[in-house]
């Protein structure tokens, strides 16, 4: 593919990212984005119906996932790298669920800052920029 063209479907896909992050009162059920924008540890834990928030939290997760696989391969046209990736964020999806659900089960003052950092990376791209550097370095070395 043509380098300019690549560009371009990496900043599109990047926009992507931040749409979903721009819209996500809209786009998601999550009761915890403003439970964690105010002063979190003075307040009661949001009402929350947990399938509901699950299957929301999982689709952000799945759409973030997509976009990122698709910029790991605009970015190293390499479709090892891309199944790696995928290997990397099924294994980590399936270990933050568990967190995550155990969480919003048994929602206890003192987890509230470990149940924020479980979410976050479900429902934020953090993997991608944990990856990218990554294979980038990998690749330096080979």
């Amino acid at each position: 593919m043509l380098k300019p063209i690549t560009y371009i479907l990496i900043f599109l896909l990047f926009g992507l990212l931040v749409l979903i992050r721009a819209f996500e009162h809209e786009l998601f059920y999550d009761p915890y984005l403003l439970f964690f924008q105010s002063d979190y540890l003075q307040m009661d834990f949001p009402n929350r119906e947990i399938l509901k928030l699950t299957l929301y939290t999982s689709l952000r997760y799945v759409l973030n996932t997509f976009i990122s696989l698709g910029i790991i391969y605009l970015f190293f046209k390499d479709k090892s790298i891309v199944k790696f990736s995928i290997v990397i964020y099924s294994m980590a999806y399936v270990v933050l669920i568990v967190f995550f659900l155990y969480f919003v089960i048994h929602p206890r003052q003192e987890d509230y800052y470990l149940f924020f950092n479980f979410r976050r990376f479900l429902i934020q791209p953090i993997f991608l920029m944990l990856l990218v550097p990554a294979f980038y370095y990998y690749r330096l070395k080979n």
